[in-house]
């Protein structure tokens, strides 16, 4: 797996308490993605928004933290939503 998408799947890991994270999820786990962008292509509406706003949270939470690595690979994510 790509390690920016293993860092995503290890963020959504907090959120599979609703419906679209548990979605999300079982994408990463179920395809073998061969890049972030293949990945994004394969979302629907729903699943955007809902990744823009965790990954706003987690990102903010990864700078206060200074954790520059989760920061750049969720970075790369997000900015292709």
């Amino acid at each position: 797996m790509d390690v920016t998408l293993g860092y995503l799947r290890e963020t959504l890991s907090n959120h599979l308490n609703r419906g679209v994270g548990q979605q999300i999820y079982k994408k990463l786990v179920n395809h073998q993605y061969k890049s972030e962008g293949d990945f994004v292509r394969d979302l629907n509406e729903g699943e955007i928004a809902f990744l823009n706003t965790i990954l706003e949270k987690e990102l903010r939470y990864a700078m206060e933290e200074q954790d520059e690595k989760r920061v750049k690979e969720l970075n790369e994510v997000y900015e292709l939503l």
